[in-house]
Protein backbone atom coordinates (compact mmCIF):
# COMPACT_ATOMS: atom_id res chain seq x y z
CA UNK A 1 0.00 0.00 0.00
CA UNK A 2 1.27 3.59 -0.96
CA UNK A 3 1.63 6.35 1.83
CA UNK A 4 1.95 9.69 0.60
CA UNK A 5 3.68 12.60 2.19
CA UNK A 6 2.73 16.32 1.35
CA UNK A 7 4.12 19.36 2.17
CA UNK A 8 1.67 22.18 1.66
CA UNK A 9 2.71 24.70 4.28
CA UNK A 10 5.85 25.92 6.54
CA UNK A 11 8.34 24.17 3.19
CA UNK A 12 11.33 26.57 3.04
CA UNK A 13 9.55 29.05 4.95
CA UNK A 14 8.52 29.83 8.62
CA UNK A 15 4.33 30.13 8.33
CA UNK A 16 1.39 28.17 7.26
CA UNK A 17 2.28 25.08 8.19
CA UNK A 18 -0.26 21.98 6.74
CA UNK A 19 0.86 18.59 6.01
CA UNK A 20 -0.86 15.81 4.24
CA UNK A 21 -0.96 12.15 5.46
CA UNK A 22 -2.45 9.58 2.31
CA UNK A 23 -3.06 6.02 1.91
CA UNK A 24 -5.54 4.41 -0.40
CA UNK A 25 -8.06 4.41 2.42
CA UNK A 26 -7.71 7.86 3.94
CA UNK A 27 -6.52 10.97 4.03
CA UNK A 28 -4.95 13.15 6.90
CA UNK A 29 -3.91 16.72 7.61
CA UNK A 30 -1.52 17.64 10.40
CA UNK A 31 -2.17 21.54 11.06
CA UNK A 32 -3.76 23.82 8.95
CA UNK A 33 -1.85 27.00 9.17
CA UNK A 34 -2.30 30.82 7.97
CA UNK A 35 0.74 31.99 6.08
CA UNK A 36 2.53 35.51 6.84
CA UNK A 37 5.28 37.51 5.19
CA UNK A 38 5.59 39.13 1.80
CA UNK A 39 2.00 39.53 -0.17
CA UNK A 40 3.11 36.97 -2.61
CA UNK A 41 3.13 33.90 0.24
CA UNK A 42 -0.05 35.81 1.75
CA UNK A 43 -1.74 35.72 -1.36
CA UNK A 44 -1.70 32.00 -0.27
CA UNK A 45 -4.57 32.41 2.32
CA UNK A 46 -7.34 33.65 -0.45
CA UNK A 47 -6.38 30.84 -3.02
CA UNK A 48 -8.15 27.34 -2.85
CA UNK A 49 -6.25 24.25 -0.77
CA UNK A 50 -4.39 22.36 -2.82
CA UNK A 51 -6.22 19.21 -2.17
CA UNK A 52 -9.95 18.73 -1.67
CA UNK A 53 -11.06 19.52 2.11
CA UNK A 54 -14.18 17.27 1.72
CA UNK A 55 -11.92 14.64 0.83
CA UNK A 56 -9.77 14.81 4.48
CA UNK A 57 -11.22 12.68 6.65
CA UNK A 58 -9.78 14.23 9.79
CA UNK A 59 -6.95 17.17 10.81
CA UNK A 60 -4.72 17.15 13.71
CA UNK A 61 -3.07 19.97 15.41
CA UNK A 62 0.20 20.22 17.09
CA UNK A 63 -0.60 23.51 18.75
CA UNK A 64 -2.49 26.50 18.65
CA UNK A 65 -0.47 29.12 17.17
CA UNK A 66 -2.35 30.81 14.02
CA UNK A 67 0.91 29.89 11.75
CA UNK A 68 -0.90 26.01 12.18
CA UNK A 69 -4.19 26.77 12.91
CA UNK A 70 -5.59 30.18 11.14
CA UNK A 71 -7.02 28.45 7.93
CA UNK A 72 -8.80 25.66 9.89
CA UNK A 73 -12.35 27.80 9.48
CA UNK A 74 -11.48 28.42 5.70
CA UNK A 75 -11.28 24.49 5.88
CA UNK A 76 -14.87 23.98 7.35
CA UNK A 77 -15.64 26.95 4.93
CA UNK A 78 -14.96 25.13 1.80
CA UNK A 79 -16.23 21.64 3.53
CA UNK A 80 -14.11 19.64 5.59
CA UNK A 81 -16.76 17.97 8.27
CA UNK A 82 -14.31 15.34 10.18
CA UNK A 83 -12.95 15.82 13.27
CA UNK A 84 -10.02 18.49 14.44
CA UNK A 85 -7.89 16.62 16.95
CA UNK A 86 -6.17 18.92 19.66
CA UNK A 87 -4.86 18.68 23.16
CA UNK A 88 -7.20 20.08 26.16
CA UNK A 89 -4.73 23.52 26.03
CA UNK A 90 -4.58 23.66 22.64
CA UNK A 91 -8.75 23.73 22.42
CA UNK A 92 -8.82 26.14 25.03
CA UNK A 93 -6.68 28.79 23.14
CA UNK A 94 -8.45 27.72 19.71
CA UNK A 95 -11.67 28.86 21.22
CA UNK A 96 -10.52 32.33 21.05
CA UNK A 97 -8.18 32.50 18.42
CA UNK A 98 -10.11 31.47 16.03
CA UNK A 99 -12.78 33.72 16.25
CA UNK A 100 -10.68 36.89 16.82
CA UNK A 101 -9.02 35.71 13.46
CA UNK A 102 -12.50 34.98 12.21
CA UNK A 103 -13.56 39.08 13.06
CA UNK A 104 -10.27 40.00 12.24
CA UNK A 105 -10.96 39.17 8.60
CA UNK A 106 -14.34 40.27 8.14
CA UNK A 107 -13.32 44.07 9.73
CA UNK A 108 -9.91 44.20 7.50
CA UNK A 109 -11.82 43.04 4.53
CA UNK A 110 -14.74 45.81 5.20
CA UNK A 111 -12.18 48.32 5.44
CA UNK A 112 -10.52 47.19 2.45
CA UNK A 113 -13.41 47.29 0.31
CA UNK A 114 -14.07 50.99 1.29
CA UNK A 115 -11.37 51.66 -0.64
CA UNK A 116 -11.58 49.49 -3.27
CA UNK A 117 -15.45 50.79 -4.20
CA UNK A 118 -14.05 54.42 -3.57
CA UNK A 119 -11.14 53.45 -6.33
CA UNK A 120 -14.08 52.03 -8.39
CA UNK A 121 -12.24 48.76 -8.01
CA UNK A 122 -14.22 45.13 -7.77
CA UNK A 123 -14.54 44.37 -3.84
CA UNK A 124 -13.14 40.97 -2.31
CA UNK A 125 -14.47 38.48 -0.35
CA UNK A 126 -12.56 37.75 3.73
CA UNK A 127 -10.79 34.35 3.65
CA UNK A 128 -13.14 33.17 6.38
CA UNK A 129 -15.96 35.07 8.97
CA UNK A 130 -16.24 34.31 12.49
CA UNK A 131 -19.33 32.00 12.05
CA UNK A 132 -16.94 29.67 10.19
CA UNK A 133 -14.77 29.91 12.91
CA UNK A 134 -17.24 29.16 15.46
CA UNK A 135 -18.56 25.91 13.15
CA UNK A 136 -15.22 24.82 13.06
CA UNK A 137 -14.76 24.50 16.80
CA UNK A 138 -17.95 22.63 17.35
CA UNK A 139 -15.92 19.72 15.49
CA UNK A 140 -12.41 19.47 17.84
CA UNK A 141 -12.07 16.50 19.81
CA UNK A 142 -9.73 16.60 22.96
CA UNK A 143 -7.38 14.28 23.01
CA UNK A 144 -4.95 13.45 25.98
CA UNK A 145 -0.81 13.23 25.97
CA UNK A 146 0.62 9.89 25.53
CA UNK A 147 -2.51 8.04 24.75
CA UNK A 148 -3.16 6.98 21.03
CA UNK A 149 -6.25 7.81 18.65
CA UNK A 150 -6.98 6.63 15.70
CA UNK A 151 -8.04 9.69 13.32
CA UNK A 152 -9.30 7.88 10.33
CA UNK A 153 -8.72 4.32 8.68
CA UNK A 154 -4.94 2.81 9.11
CA UNK A 155 -3.80 5.61 10.76
CA UNK A 156 -3.04 6.28 14.45
CA UNK A 157 -1.32 9.10 16.46
CA UNK A 158 -0.45 10.19 19.69
CA UNK A 159 0.50 13.47 21.38
CA UNK A 160 3.46 14.24 22.93
CA UNK A 161 5.13 17.37 24.88
CA UNK A 162 6.88 19.89 22.43
CA UNK A 163 7.73 22.45 25.08
CA UNK A 164 6.84 25.29 22.85
CA UNK A 165 2.93 26.45 24.14
CA UNK A 166 0.60 25.48 26.18
CA UNK A 167 -0.98 22.53 24.79
CA UNK A 168 1.94 22.29 22.04
CA UNK A 169 2.95 19.02 20.73
CA UNK A 170 5.30 16.85 18.47
CA UNK A 171 3.19 13.84 17.08
CA UNK A 172 3.23 10.19 16.46
CA UNK A 173 2.07 8.52 13.48
CA UNK A 174 1.74 4.81 12.75
CA UNK A 175 0.51 4.30 9.50
CA UNK A 176 -0.47 0.83 8.68
CA UNK A 177 0.03 -0.57 4.89
CA UNK A 178 -0.34 -4.15 4.83
CA UNK A 179 2.95 -5.01 5.51
CA UNK A 180 4.35 -6.54 8.89
CA UNK A 181 5.55 -2.95 10.86
CA UNK A 182 3.76 0.24 10.18
CA UNK A 183 4.97 3.18 8.47
CA UNK A 184 6.35 5.54 11.72
CA UNK A 185 6.09 9.09 11.47
CA UNK A 186 7.29 11.79 14.11
CA UNK A 187 6.37 15.79 13.37
CA UNK A 188 8.49 17.58 15.57
CA UNK A 189 5.84 20.06 15.57
CA UNK A 190 7.26 23.29 16.81
CA UNK A 191 10.17 22.73 20.02
CA UNK A 192 10.52 25.06 22.78
CA UNK A 193 14.06 26.28 24.05
CA UNK A 194 15.26 24.34 27.33
CA UNK A 195 14.70 27.45 28.96
CA UNK A 196 10.90 28.37 28.72
CA UNK A 197 9.48 30.16 31.22
CA UNK A 198 6.27 28.05 31.32
CA UNK A 199 6.68 25.03 29.15
CA UNK A 200 8.36 21.49 30.18
CA UNK A 201 11.10 20.27 28.22
CA UNK A 202 10.15 18.57 24.80
CA UNK A 203 9.20 14.81 24.99
CA UNK A 204 9.01 11.75 22.56
CA UNK A 205 10.21 8.39 21.63
CA UNK A 206 13.13 7.17 19.27
CA UNK A 207 13.19 4.63 16.22
CA UNK A 208 11.48 6.03 13.09
CA UNK A 209 11.23 5.90 9.58
CA UNK A 210 10.70 9.45 9.20
CA UNK A 211 10.70 12.71 10.90
CA UNK A 212 9.43 16.00 10.20
CA UNK A 213 11.60 18.54 12.07
CA UNK A 214 11.25 22.29 11.99
CA UNK A 215 14.36 24.55 11.29
CA UNK A 216 13.13 27.97 12.55
CA UNK A 217 16.62 28.56 14.29
CA UNK A 218 18.67 26.02 12.35
CA UNK A 219 22.82 26.95 12.73
CA UNK A 220 21.80 29.64 15.36
CA UNK A 221 23.31 29.41 18.86
CA UNK A 222 21.53 31.79 21.00
CA UNK A 223 23.61 30.57 24.26
CA UNK A 224 20.43 29.91 26.35
CA UNK A 225 20.36 31.47 29.54
CA UNK A 226 19.05 31.17 33.26
CA UNK A 227 15.78 32.93 34.38
CA UNK A 228 18.01 35.53 36.42
CA UNK A 229 20.86 35.96 33.12
CA UNK A 230 17.74 36.88 31.14
CA UNK A 231 15.58 38.97 33.70
CA UNK A 232 19.24 40.64 33.89
CA UNK A 233 19.52 41.97 30.35
CA UNK A 234 15.58 42.86 30.14
CA UNK A 235 16.35 44.88 32.95
CA UNK A 236 18.61 46.84 31.00
CA UNK A 237 16.46 47.22 28.12
CA UNK A 238 13.95 48.50 30.32
CA UNK A 239 16.75 51.42 32.19
CA UNK A 240 17.90 52.09 28.60
CA UNK A 241 14.26 52.96 27.14
CA UNK A 242 13.25 54.44 30.43
CA UNK A 243 16.40 57.19 30.04
CA UNK A 244 15.05 57.94 26.52
CA UNK A 245 11.66 59.05 28.52
CA UNK A 246 9.58 58.01 25.54
CA UNK A 247 7.50 54.52 24.99
CA UNK A 248 8.89 50.89 24.85
CA UNK A 249 7.06 49.16 22.13
CA UNK A 250 6.56 45.25 22.23
CA UNK A 251 4.82 43.87 19.09
CA UNK A 252 4.28 40.15 20.80
CA UNK A 253 2.19 37.49 19.76
CA UNK A 254 -0.95 37.82 21.69
CA UNK A 255 -0.69 34.15 23.07
CA UNK A 256 2.36 33.48 25.98
CA UNK A 257 4.66 35.67 24.47
CA UNK A 258 2.78 38.51 26.01
CA UNK A 259 2.17 36.32 29.13
CA UNK A 260 5.98 35.69 29.56
CA UNK A 261 7.32 39.01 28.59
CA UNK A 262 4.85 40.62 30.93
CA UNK A 263 5.81 37.84 33.91
CA UNK A 264 9.60 39.09 33.37
CA UNK A 265 8.95 42.87 33.45
CA UNK A 266 6.95 42.57 36.93
CA UNK A 267 9.33 40.39 37.93
CA UNK A 268 11.72 43.31 37.39
CA UNK A 269 10.36 46.53 38.32
CA UNK A 270 9.55 44.93 41.57
CA UNK A 271 12.91 43.94 42.33
CA UNK A 272 13.93 47.45 41.89
CA UNK A 273 15.87 46.92 38.75
CA UNK A 274 14.00 49.22 36.41
CA UNK A 275 11.58 52.48 37.15
CA UNK A 276 8.05 50.88 37.51
CA UNK A 277 6.00 52.03 34.82
CA UNK A 278 2.59 51.24 32.92
CA UNK A 279 2.14 48.10 31.21
CA UNK A 280 -0.30 48.20 28.94
CA UNK A 281 -1.86 45.41 27.06
CA UNK A 282 -2.72 46.85 23.70
CA UNK A 283 -4.65 43.30 22.84
CA UNK A 284 -7.96 42.12 23.10
CA UNK A 285 -6.51 38.44 22.43
CA UNK A 286 -3.99 38.48 24.60
CA UNK A 287 -6.56 39.74 27.71
CA UNK A 288 -8.71 36.34 26.77
CA UNK A 289 -5.22 34.17 26.44
CA UNK A 290 -4.40 35.45 30.30
CA UNK A 291 -7.38 33.92 31.26
CA UNK A 292 -6.65 30.49 29.76
CA UNK A 293 -3.83 30.48 31.07
CA UNK A 294 -4.56 31.02 34.75
CA UNK A 295 -7.07 28.40 34.14
CA UNK A 296 -4.14 25.53 33.57
CA UNK A 297 -1.88 27.72 35.62
CA UNK A 298 -1.30 24.20 37.74
CA UNK A 299 0.39 22.68 34.15
CA UNK A 300 2.75 25.48 33.74
CA UNK A 301 6.23 25.25 35.40
CA UNK A 302 5.39 29.27 36.60
CA UNK A 303 2.15 29.38 36.81
CA UNK A 304 1.87 31.05 40.24
CA UNK A 305 4.48 33.73 39.29
CA UNK A 306 2.14 34.73 36.20
CA UNK A 307 -0.80 34.91 38.27
CA UNK A 308 0.86 37.16 40.69
CA UNK A 309 2.54 39.42 37.53
CA UNK A 310 -1.20 39.95 36.13
CA UNK A 311 -2.36 41.44 39.60
CA UNK A 312 0.08 43.63 39.57
CA UNK A 313 -1.26 47.38 39.32
CA UNK A 314 1.23 48.19 37.15
CA UNK A 315 -0.68 46.17 34.15
CA UNK A 316 -3.38 47.71 32.52
CA UNK A 317 -5.60 46.48 29.90
CA UNK A 318 -7.19 47.94 27.18
CA UNK A 319 -10.44 46.88 25.00
CA UNK A 320 -11.74 49.18 22.82
CA UNK A 321 -10.13 50.34 19.60
CA UNK A 322 -10.56 54.15 21.54
CA UNK A 323 -8.64 52.77 24.93
CA UNK A 324 -5.68 51.29 22.45
CA UNK A 325 -5.88 55.11 20.66
CA UNK A 326 -5.89 57.07 23.90
CA UNK A 327 -2.64 55.04 24.40
CA UNK A 328 -0.83 57.61 22.26
CA UNK A 329 -1.19 60.86 24.45
CA UNK A 330 0.93 58.68 27.43
CA UNK A 331 3.82 60.86 27.87
CA UNK A 332 7.45 59.89 29.23
CA UNK A 333 8.25 55.80 29.96
CA UNK A 334 5.67 53.71 29.87
CA UNK A 335 4.94 49.93 28.08
CA UNK A 336 2.80 49.13 25.22
CA UNK A 337 2.64 45.53 24.74
CA UNK A 338 0.69 44.46 21.44
CA UNK A 339 0.19 41.97 19.05
CA UNK A 340 1.27 41.25 16.39
CA UNK A 341 4.94 39.89 17.11
CA UNK A 342 6.31 40.12 13.47
CA UNK A 343 4.17 43.54 13.39
CA UNK A 344 1.98 42.06 10.46
CA UNK A 345 -1.35 43.22 11.76
CA UNK A 346 -3.57 44.32 14.60
CA UNK A 347 -3.08 47.17 16.81
CA UNK A 348 0.89 47.42 16.98
CA UNK A 349 0.77 48.93 13.30
CA UNK A 350 -0.92 51.82 14.73
CA UNK A 351 1.38 52.29 17.34
CA UNK A 352 4.37 51.89 15.37
CA UNK A 353 2.91 54.49 12.45
CA UNK A 354 2.09 57.11 15.62
CA UNK A 355 5.77 56.69 17.30
CA UNK A 356 8.28 55.26 15.06
CA UNK A 357 9.46 58.80 14.17
CA UNK A 358 10.23 59.75 17.75
CA UNK A 359 13.74 59.54 18.92
CA UNK A 360 12.00 58.67 22.55
CA UNK A 361 10.61 55.89 21.34
CA UNK A 362 12.27 52.24 21.59
CA UNK A 363 11.19 49.19 19.86
CA UNK A 364 12.18 45.79 21.24
CA UNK A 365 11.33 42.78 19.09
CA UNK A 366 11.08 39.89 21.24
CA UNK A 367 10.65 36.87 18.47
CA UNK A 368 11.91 35.63 15.28
CA UNK A 369 10.67 37.80 12.64
CA UNK A 370 10.06 36.10 8.94
CA UNK A 371 11.45 37.70 5.81
CA UNK A 372 9.40 40.53 4.44
CA UNK A 373 7.61 41.69 7.38
CA UNK A 374 7.39 45.09 9.03
CA UNK A 375 9.59 43.57 12.25
CA UNK A 376 11.87 42.06 9.82
CA UNK A 377 12.38 45.46 8.41
CA UNK A 378 12.96 47.21 11.59
CA UNK A 379 15.15 44.41 12.40
CA UNK A 380 17.46 45.19 9.21
CA UNK A 381 17.57 48.69 10.15
CA UNK A 382 15.46 50.01 7.14
CA UNK A 383 15.70 54.10 7.88
CA UNK A 384 11.94 54.22 6.63
CA UNK A 385 8.98 51.96 6.56
CA UNK A 386 5.29 52.19 5.01
CA UNK A 387 2.89 51.42 7.29
CA UNK A 388 -1.05 51.52 5.61
CA UNK A 389 0.08 53.52 3.24
CA UNK A 390 1.60 55.95 4.97
CA UNK A 391 5.73 56.71 4.61
CA UNK A 392 7.34 56.79 8.50
CA UNK A 393 10.69 57.85 8.92
CA UNK A 394 12.94 55.36 11.49
CA UNK A 395 13.92 57.13 14.51
CA UNK A 396 13.07 55.04 17.21
CA UNK A 397 16.35 52.91 19.18
CA UNK A 398 15.31 49.55 17.41
CA UNK A 399 16.26 46.73 20.19
CA UNK A 400 16.43 43.12 20.12
CA UNK A 401 15.98 39.95 22.52
CA UNK A 402 16.09 36.58 21.31
CA UNK A 403 15.80 35.31 25.10
CA UNK A 404 11.94 34.83 24.60
CA UNK A 405 11.61 32.84 21.27
CA UNK A 406 9.07 29.79 21.06
CA UNK A 407 11.49 27.79 19.64
CA UNK A 408 14.62 25.68 20.48
CA UNK A 409 18.06 27.09 19.03
CA UNK A 410 19.97 25.51 16.47
CA UNK A 411 22.23 23.06 19.04
CA UNK A 412 19.10 22.11 20.50
CA UNK A 413 17.21 21.46 17.59
CA UNK A 414 20.52 18.78 16.91
CA UNK A 415 20.58 17.52 20.38
CA UNK A 416 16.31 16.76 19.80
CA UNK A 417 17.39 14.77 16.88
CA UNK A 418 20.03 12.75 18.49
CA UNK A 419 17.52 11.57 21.13
CA UNK A 420 15.13 10.39 18.34
CA UNK A 421 17.63 8.34 16.91
CA UNK A 422 17.66 5.84 14.63
CA UNK A 423 16.01 7.27 11.75
CA UNK A 424 15.91 4.91 9.53
CA UNK A 425 15.65 6.74 6.05
CA UNK A 426 14.59 10.38 5.86
CA UNK A 427 14.39 13.59 7.81
CA UNK A 428 12.52 16.13 6.67
CA UNK A 429 13.19 19.90 7.17
CA UNK A 430 10.41 22.39 7.25
CA UNK A 431 9.28 25.89 9.04
CA UNK A 432 12.83 27.36 8.17
CA UNK A 433 14.21 29.72 6.09
CA UNK A 434 16.88 28.34 3.67
CA UNK A 435 19.63 29.99 5.38
CA UNK A 436 18.63 27.88 8.86
CA UNK A 437 17.71 25.15 6.86
CA UNK A 438 20.66 24.26 5.08
CA UNK A 439 22.87 25.22 8.57
CA UNK A 440 21.11 22.35 10.30
CA UNK A 441 21.08 20.46 7.42
CA UNK A 442 25.01 20.85 7.77
CA UNK A 443 24.86 20.18 11.58
CA UNK A 444 23.02 16.79 11.18
CA UNK A 445 25.77 15.48 9.15
CA UNK A 446 27.01 12.30 10.39
CA UNK A 447 23.92 11.18 12.13
CA UNK A 448 22.35 10.34 9.27
CA UNK A 449 23.51 9.89 5.85
CA UNK A 450 23.19 13.17 3.95
CA UNK A 451 21.23 11.59 0.81
CA UNK A 452 18.30 11.11 4.17
CA UNK A 453 18.05 15.06 4.79
CA UNK A 454 15.56 16.47 2.73
CA UNK A 455 14.20 20.13 2.58
CA UNK A 456 10.39 19.98 1.06
CA UNK A 457 9.27 22.60 -1.25
CA UNK A 458 5.94 23.86 -0.88
CA UNK A 459 3.59 21.10 -2.31
CA UNK A 460 6.23 18.63 -2.89
CA UNK A 461 4.56 14.99 -2.46
CA UNK A 462 6.77 12.43 -1.39
CA UNK A 463 5.77 8.59 -1.70
CA UNK A 464 6.86 6.93 1.95
CA UNK A 465 6.95 3.50 0.58
CA UNK A 466 9.76 1.19 -0.09
CA UNK A 467 13.50 1.70 0.61
CA UNK A 468 13.67 5.22 0.24
CA UNK A 469 10.89 8.03 -0.10
CA UNK A 470 10.61 9.41 -3.54
CA UNK A 471 9.83 13.26 -4.76
CA UNK A 472 6.86 12.31 -7.14
CA UNK A 473 7.17 14.71 -9.87
CA UNK A 474 3.69 13.86 -10.97
CA UNK A 475 2.12 15.47 -7.98
CA UNK A 476 3.77 18.20 -7.40
CA UNK A 477 2.09 21.10 -8.68
CA UNK A 478 3.37 24.00 -6.28
CA UNK A 479 0.79 26.99 -6.37
CA UNK A 480 3.63 29.65 -6.79
CA UNK A 481 7.58 29.91 -7.47
CA UNK A 482 8.83 27.79 -4.58
CA UNK A 483 12.15 30.07 -5.08
CA UNK A 484 9.68 33.13 -3.87
CA UNK A 485 8.98 31.75 -0.69
CA UNK A 486 10.38 33.30 2.42
CA UNK A 487 12.21 36.25 0.38
CA UNK A 488 11.42 40.35 -0.43
CA UNK A 489 9.02 40.01 -2.96
CA UNK A 490 8.07 43.01 -5.69
CA UNK A 491 5.99 44.49 -3.55
CA UNK A 492 8.42 44.46 -0.89
CA UNK A 493 10.65 46.21 -3.49
CA UNK A 494 8.20 48.60 -4.69
CA UNK A 495 7.73 50.11 -1.20
CA UNK A 496 10.98 50.33 -1.09
CA UNK A 497 11.46 52.03 -4.53
CA UNK A 498 8.52 54.71 -3.63
CA UNK A 499 10.35 55.81 -0.51
CA UNK A 500 13.68 55.90 -2.73
CA UNK A 501 11.96 57.99 -5.06
CA UNK A 502 10.02 60.44 -2.29
CA UNK A 503 13.25 60.98 -1.03
CA UNK A 504 15.43 62.22 -4.20
CA UNK A 505 12.59 64.01 -5.13
CA UNK A 506 12.84 65.92 -1.29
CA UNK A 507 16.38 65.95 -2.27
CA UNK A 508 16.07 67.79 -5.45
CA UNK A 509 17.41 71.81 -5.54
CA UNK A 510 14.14 72.87 -7.85
CA UNK A 511 11.25 72.15 -9.85
CA UNK A 512 13.48 71.92 -12.71
CA UNK A 513 15.13 68.68 -11.09
CA UNK A 514 12.41 67.00 -9.76
CA UNK A 515 10.53 67.46 -13.39
CA UNK A 516 14.02 65.96 -14.98
CA UNK A 517 13.86 62.71 -12.37
CA UNK A 518 9.89 62.56 -13.44
CA UNK A 519 11.28 62.23 -17.74
CA UNK A 520 13.97 59.95 -16.63
CA UNK A 521 11.78 57.26 -14.50
CA UNK A 522 9.09 57.84 -17.53
CA UNK A 523 11.77 57.18 -19.88
CA UNK A 524 12.81 53.85 -18.06
CA UNK A 525 9.55 52.38 -17.90
CA UNK A 526 9.01 52.75 -21.73
CA UNK A 527 12.44 51.38 -22.63
CA UNK A 528 11.18 48.21 -20.10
Amino acid sequence: MTVKLAFHGAARTVTGSCYRIETPESQVLVDCGMFQGPRTVTELNYRPFPFDPRKINALVLTHAHIDHTGLVPKLVKHGFTGPIHATVGTQDLCAIMLPDSGHIQETEVKQLNERLRRKGEPEVEPIYGLEDAMQALNQFQAQSMETWFTPAKGIRMRYWNAGHLLGSTSIEVEVSDGGAKPTRILFSGDLGPDSKLFEHDPEAPSNWDFVVCESTYGGRDRFERSQDKRRAILAEELRQAAARGGVLLIPSFAVERTQEVVTDIVAVMDSGGAPKANIFIDSPLANKATQVFRKHASELEAGAELARAFASPLVKSTESVDDSKALNRFKGFHIVISASGMAEAGRIRHHLRNRLWQRSTTVLLVGFQAKGTLGALLEEGAKRVRIMGEDVNVAATIRRLEDYSGHADGPELVEWVKERLPVKKTIFLTHGEEEGQVALAEDLRGLVPDDCILRPRLDDVYNLSGDACALLEAETKPRIDPTSVARLDWHNDLQSLVLDIEEQMKQAADEKQRGVLIRKLRRAMIDE
